[in-house]
C-alpha cells in the first residue's frame, strides 16, 4: 500500500498553486496519505521571451517533469490542461482530469472596459496564437503583439505600458487570487478557449497501476467529458501551439455539446463547427467536429502553416 507521492509540478506560482490543490485534494480524499512536491524549472519557463510555436511547443513545460516521473524521482505530475499536448509519449497516462474552473479568456486593462473600447492602433498583448486570430478577426484595428513569461510578468508588462490591454486565462488569475485585474471575461463567441483551459490534470506512468487509482478518485466527470471532447478535436488536427485551434464543450444532462475552430494567425481565414452528441463518446464528437472543420476550409489553413 503507497503512502507517500510526490508530485512533479513547475516552480511558478501559479503552477505551484495548483501542485498544493491536488495535494490537498489527495490527502483529503486518501488520509494517511503524504504528499510532497519536486518543483522543477523546465525549458519553458529558462525561455520566457522566446515563441513556444518556434520552441517545440507546449511540451517545453512538461519534458522535465515527465523526466522525473520516468526517473522515479515523482509519481505524478500536474498540469493546465490546455499546456498539455493531445498526445502523451509512449509510457504515460493521464490519470484524472480534475476539476474545471472558468475556461474564458480575460480581459485585463486600467483604462477601457473591453477589447471593443480600445482605441484604433492599440496594442494587445497575447500568448496565444489562438487568442491573436480571433481577436484580429473581430477587432482588426488593433495591434496584436506576443506577451510571454508567467502571470505577473505579463501583469507587470501591462503595468509599464508596454501595452495597452492584455488578454490572459481567467482561471489562472483567479487561483492566484488577482481576479480583480480582470476588466472583463470574452464571451465564447469573442474568444473560443483552447481545450481543456479551466482544467487540471494529473499525469503518471502507464505502468504505475496503485498510483493511477489514488489519482483517479479526483478525476470529475463533467471536466473529464468535455475536456476529453475537446482534445480529441486537436489530436484529430495534429493540434499543437502553432496551430490557431480552439474547442468548448459543455455538458447538457447526458449530451455534449461540442464548438471549434480553426483559423489563419492573422485572423483572415477562420473554420467553425459545431455538434452534439452523447457525453459517453466524447473521442468520437471530437473527431466529428474535427472532420466537420476540415470540410470547412481546416485542411487548406493547416495546409498553408505547413501542418
Amino acid at each position: 500500500m503507497i503512502d507517500r507521492i510526490v508530485i512533479a509540478t513547475r516552480r511558478s506560482r501559479l503552477a505551484l498553486w495548483q501542485a498544493e490543490h491536488v495535494k490537498a485534494r489527495l490527502e483529503g480524499a486518501h488520509p494517511g496519505l503524504r504528499v510532497e512536491l519536486l518543483a522543477l524549472s523546465t525549458r519553458g519557463d529558462e525561455l520566457p521571451e522566446v515563441s513556444l510555436a518556434k520552441q517545440g511547443g507546449k511540451g517545453l513545460f512538461i519534458k522535465e517533469l515527465e523526466a522525473a516521473l520516468a526517473q522515479g524521482r515523482a509519481d505524478l505530475a500536474v498540469h493546465s490542461m490546455k499546456d498539455l499536448p493531445a498526445e502523451l509519449p509512449s509510457g504515460f497516462a493521464l490519470a484524472a482530469i480534475c476539476d474545471r474552473d472558468d475556461p474564458r479568456d480575460a480581459f485585463v486593462c486600467s483604462r477601457f472596459d473591453s477589447l471593443a473600447a480600445l482605441p484604433g492602433g492599440a496594442v494587445v498583448g497575447t500568448s496565444s496564437l489562438r487568442r491573436q486570430a480571433q481577436i484580429a478577426a473581430r477587432h482588426p484595428g488593433l495591434q496584436i503583439r506576443p506577451l510571454r513569461g508567467n502571470v505577473e510578468t505579463r501583469l507587470a508588462k501591462l503595468d509599464r505600458g508596454d501595452y495597452a490591454a492584455v488578454v490572459l486565462a481567467a482561471a489562472g488569475l483567479k487561483r492566484l487570487g488577482l481576479e480583480a485585474r480582470i476588466r472583463g471575461r470574452l464571451s465564447l463567441e469573442d474568444s473560443l478557449p483552447a481545450p481543456g483551459q479551466g482544467a487540471l490534470g494529473i499525469e503518471c506512468l502507464a505502468q504505475s497501476g496503485e498510483v493511477r487509482a489514488l489519482a483517479a478518485a479526483l478525476a470529475d466527470p463533467e471536466a473529464s467529458a468535455c475536456v476529453r471532447a475537446e482534445r480529441a478535436v486537436s489530436r484529430a488536427l495534429g493540434g499543437n501551439c502553432a496551430i490557431p485551434l480552439a474547442a468548448h464543450a459543455q455538458l447538457s444532462g447526458g449530451s455534449l455539446r461540442l464548438r471549434a475552430l480553426v483559423a489563419s494567425p492573422d485572423g483572415g481565414r477562420i473554420a467553425r463547427a459545431q455538434c452534439e452528441g452523447p457525453a459517453a463518446g466524447p473521442e468520437r464528437l471530437g473527431e466529428q467536429a474535427a472532420q466537420l472543420l476540415r470540410r470547412r476550409g481546416a485542411t487548406e489553413i493547416l495546409a498553408a502553416l505547413g501542418s
